[in-house]
C-alpha cells in the first residue's frame, strides 16, 4: 500500500502548481478525474480504493477551498463521466442536477464517491458544459471534455501521483485572425 500522506502531499502540490500555472480565479471550476486503481499501480477500474481517493481529495480540496475555487469530481464511465460539484456551483453556472449517487465499486468510482460524501452540499450534474478552467487527470480518466474548447497541457514538477501518470491542463482563449493578428500575451 502506498503512503497516504505522500499521496495527499503530491495531490496538494499538483493542485497548487496547476492553480498557479493556469491563473484560475475564485468562483471558477477545477475538474479532477482520478483512478485510485492507477494510483495503486493497477489497471484503471480494477482495485478501487476509497482511502486513496480520500487522500487525493484532502490534498486537492485544501488548495481549492483556500482559493475559493469549485471542485468538480469526475465520475467513472459507468455514470458517463458525470461530475460531483457543490450545489452553489450548480446554481451559479445554471447546470442541471441529475439523480445519481456515486458508488466506489459499481458506478461513479472512489474519487466521485469521496467528493459526494465530503462536499458541503454535493450534487451530480451530467455536464458542466466545458466550463472548467483547469484540472488534473490522474490515471487516464479523460477530463478534457469538461474544459473550455481550447485545452492546453500544463507541465508541473510532478509526473505522477502514487503510481498514476497525471496530465494537467488549462483552457485558453481561442486564437482568431490568422497571421496578421496580434495576441494579448496574458491570454496565451
Amino acid at each position: 500500500m502506498l503512503d497516504l500522506d505522500q499521496i495527499k502531499e503530491q495531490s496538494r502540490t499538483a493542485a497548487a502548481e496547476v492553480c498557479e500555472a493556469s491563473g484560475i480565479k475564485p468562483g471558477q471550476i477545477f475538474v479532477v478525474g482520478c483512478s485510485s486503481s492507477e494510483v495503486l499501480g493497477n489497471r484503471i477500474g480494477t482495485t478501487t480504493n476509497v482511502d486513496v481517493a480520500g487522500a487525493i481529495y484532502d490534498g486537492i480540496s485544501s488548495v481549492l477551498e483556500e482559493r475559493r475555487i469549485y471542485l468538480a469530481g469526475q465520475c467513472c464511465e459507468h455514470l458517463n463521466r458525470a461530475l460531483v460539484i457543490e450545489e452553489a456551483a450548480l446554481e451559479k453556472y445554471g447546470f442541471e442536477q441529475v439523480n445519481a449517487i456515486p458508488q466506489p465499486n459499481h458506478a461513479g468510482g472512489a474519487f466521485a464517491t469521496v467528493c459526494y460524501r465530503r462536499m458541503k452540499a454535493p450534487v451530480v450534474t451530467e455536464s458542466i458544459h466545458m466550463q472548467a478552467v483547469a484540472g488534473i487527470d490522474i490515471g487516464g480518466t479523460l477530463i478534457g471534455m469538461h474544459i473550455h474548447p481550447t485545452v492546453v497541457p500544463l507541465r508541473i514538477s510532478l509526473r505522477k501521483i502514487g503510481e498514476a501518470a497525471i496530465v494537467c491542463a488549462r483552457r485558453r482563449a481561442r486564437y482568431i485572425g490568422g497571421a496578421r493578428a496580434v495576441y494579448d500575451e496574458k491570454l496565451m
